[in-house]
C-alpha cells in the first residue's frame, strides 16, 4: 500500500446541490398536532412524512399552476 492519501469521492453539501434533480434541505417547524396528523395521513398512504410533504407540495403547486414545467 502506497502512503498517498487517496482523493475524498464523498459528494460535498456543495457537490450535491449543483446536480441536477438534487434536493434542498431546509428545517420546517410545525406543531406537534399538525405533525402527528401528518404522519397518520403518511402511514395511510404507505409514505414517510417527508414524502408525503413533498407530495402534497407538489399537488399545491400542479393546483396553483405553479408547478416547474417539464422539458
Amino acid at each position: 500500500m502506497s502512503s498517498e492519501q487517496k482523493p475524498n469521492k464523498e459528494p460535498s453539501a456543495n457537490a450535491s446541490s449543483k446536480v441536477a434533480g438534487a434536493k434542498k434541505s431546509f428545517v420546517l417547524r410545525i406543531d406537534e398536532g399538525t405533525y402527528k396528523a401528518l404522519e397518520h395521513w403518511a402511514a395511510d398512504e404507505f409514505r414517510s412524512v417527508n414524502g408525503q410533504m413533498e407530495w402534497l407540495i407538489d399537488q399545491a403547486l400542479k393546483a396553483a399552476g405553479r408547478a416547474k414545467k417539464s422539458k
